[in-house]
């Protein structure tokens, strides 16, 4: 067999292999990256979950003793006014909170529920904060907005 065709056959070997390898965790997984609150609250998801929301206005507290910090995530932004919707207690088993985090923010939860009855608590194992899609600069000393 001559080197060209040995060449050929172990490329199109590599290609069928990564293609079901492809296949496979297609299958196994999904590509969502997070559960919004709604969807969260609506499948009753157990096991480890993203789940994605806004920390209300005011919920944050870090109990420094417990090494934790609790707050409240809701599915729509606090800064949009009106309802806040779906309310979610979290504790998170850290007082290692990213920058961003504070009342308002963008948030990404990892964990999972625990509890039943009227007030399941998620308790997150990790907290990622979302950065702001907009930024505005400063204006200089002595501008002023048209």
């Amino acid at each position: 067999m001559s080197k060209g065709v040995q060449i050929a056959i172990g490329g199109v070997l590599v290609a069928a292999l990564l293609g079901w390898y492809g296949m496979s965790q297609v299958a196994e997984t999904s590509f969502a990256y997070y559960q919004t609150l709604g969807e969260f609250q609506a499948a009753g998801a157990s096991g480890a979950v993203r789940v994605h929301g806004y920390v209300a206005d005011g919920s944050i507290q870090r109990d420094v003793e417990n090494r934790q910090v609790s707050f409240v995530v809701q599915s729509a932004p606090p800064h949009a006014g009106g309802e806040a919707g779906p309310t979610m207690p979290v504790i998170y088993t850290s007082l290692e909170t990213p920058d961003l985090f504070k009342d308002g923010a963008e948030v990404v939860v990892e964990g999972r529920l625990r509890g039943t009855g009227g007030s399941p608590t998620f308790h997150a194992t990790n907290v990622l904060a979302k950065c702001p899609s907009k930024f505005e600069g400063q204006e200089p000393p002595g501008t002023s907005s048209l």
